[in-house]
């Protein structure tokens, strides 16, 4: 069952999370979104969804409450959920603000809207308001722009969807997630505020796990191909076998994650393909 989330939660001094009002099967109780900062300008991280009216009022609500507005927004990635309100949210801000991304390379940028200005942003850029400072840091595998960000007051990191408060994270290249783990542990945080799901209190153990699982399932793969009577085998069949606890409405990601993992294997020489099939290589194949 998942944890419960408020709307609103202030995190500590310089923390007040937004949720973004739009549960799902892969957004969890919703994509949370963070104000940082203390003072009267702050830091937007992420900005829900476009059109939601709910979370946009939670939002406004907010800085009303505190006397507050958003001079910088930060996206975590180009998925809509994390960037889908950018023209809602500026629409309703009155001052002129600056958004900051890391730019896509597998496909044309998000535009931002002109009435933003806009900042491309790089690794280990520092992003500065009253009461907090901002170290970006890039971690492609979830999405080729993804970047987390360190939160140096507090040796916190928001991490996007490159870990969340509740079960695994997808990603679209299983090399370079593996790497950004990596990245976040060396880092390390004494907590992390995800993208989705809740505040995450042990964030090394849950980082090994991450990586851990990653490695468990591979081995997972490579058991199912060897052992598989049929020898070779579709990435859903690898799923029907692996994921039995997993919801079937959950078994295409779940068969996009085996096929980076399989992706992976065949760089490796542990895998050989045909066609949509797979099967491994044994070690008579090998000599």
């Amino acid at each position: 069952m998942a944890t419960f989330i408020s709307k609103v939660a202030e995190l500590g001094p310089r923390i007040i999370r937004i949720l973004g009002c739009n549960p799902g099967p892969f957004t969890l109780q919703g994509t949370n979104t963070y104000l940082i900062g203390t003072g009267k300008n702050r830091v937007l991280l992420d900005v829900g969804e476009h059109n939601n009216t709910e979370y946009l009022s939670s939002l406004m609500s907010v800085l009303s409450q505190h006397n507050t507005t958003i001079d910088k927004i930060v996206i975590s990635h180009w998925h809509h959920d994390h960037i889908g309100g950018l023209g809602d949210v500026l629409g309703s801000l009155k001052d002129k603000v600056t958004v900051y991304k890391y730019p896509r390379v597998d496909a044309d940028d998000t535009p931002i809207p002109s009435t933003a200005t806009h900042h491309q942003l790089k690794h280990q850029d520092e992003i500065v308001t009253e009461g907090a400072t901002l170290r970006v840091h890039h971690t492609p595998g979830h999405t080729t722009d993804h970047v987390v960000l360190e939160l140096i007051e507090e040796g916190a990191i928001f991490s996007g969807d490159c870990i969340l408060g509740e079960g695994t994270a997808v990603f679209e290249d299983l090399h370079s997630y593996m790497a950004s783990l990596q990245l976040i542990h060396g880092l390390k945080p004494q907590v992390i505020y995800p993208g989705h799901g809740p505040v995450i209190e042990e964030p090394l153990d849950k980082i090994s796990h991450y990586i851990n699982h990653r490695n468990q399932r591979e081995q997972q793969i490579m058991a199912a191909l060897t052992s598989a009577t049929n020898k070779f085998l579709t990435p859903m069949e690898l799923v029907k076998i692996i994921y039995t606890d997993t919801p079937e409405h959950l078994h295409a990601a779940a068969a996009g994650n085996v096929s980076h993992h399989l992706t992976k294997l065949l760089k490796d020489g542990s895998v050989v393909k045909q066609g949509e099939k797979w099967c491994a290589v044994t070690r008579t194949d090998k000599l």
